[in-house]
């Protein structure tokens, strides 16, 4: 059984994700109100800080359906899988170490772009624009911020995580 302490230890890794989030927006808006290229970070095309906002989900995905279906799809949906989330964590005990981390990064990587749906207008900000060399047919990666990047890594590390365990949780079943 997981102690309390272990189960609220990842929360500081949540919280650090939205400060973070929130902060780097807050400082391109305030450096670029403006949409549009900021720097070209390594000078040769790479690494590009570019201004966007997004008022759908990744790639955009959403973009074109009624403004009064995106409040319920990109605002309440999230919160409520975001709130069974936290829910199933703190009820179970079968996430390992890393799974705890990996859902606390989640959801504050949720909650960080959930901040932006609800109180920018303009939509989410994002700022991370990075070569892609034409690999799935982007030149470049969509433009990203740190809520993204936190989802993604810590979905990876979750499923390669769930996935390990799996296997060898097989592996003594078979013993």
């Amino acid at each position: 059984m997981t102690n309390l302490k272990e189960k609220f230890m990842p929360f500081i890794l949540t919280g650090f994700i939205i400060l973070a989030d929130q902060i780097t927006k807050a400082i391109i808006v305030n450096i670029k109100p403006e949409l549009g290229l900021i720097k070209d970070v390594f000078n040769n095309n790479i690494l590009w800080i570019y201004h966007v906002r997004n008022k759908a989900i990744a790639f955009s995905i959403g973009e074109n359906l009624p403004e009064a279906i995106k409040p319920v799809l990109f605002i309440i949906v999230p919160i409520l899988v975001l709130c069974f989330l936290v829910w199933y964590y703190f009820k179970s005990d079968e996430f390992t170490r890393i799974q705890r981390w990996a859902a606390a990064g989640i959801i504050g990587g949720g909650f960080g772009n959930i901040i932006d749906r609800i109180f920018r207008p303009d939509g989410v900000v994002d700022f991370i624009s990075v070569k892609f060399y034409g690999i799935f047919g982007f030149e470049r990666w969509p433009t990203f911020n740190i809520a993204d990047s936190s989802v993604v890594v810590c979905c990876i590390l979750l499923f390669v995580s769930v996935f390990i365990t799996t296997e060898k949780k097989k592996e003594i079943i078979n013993e």
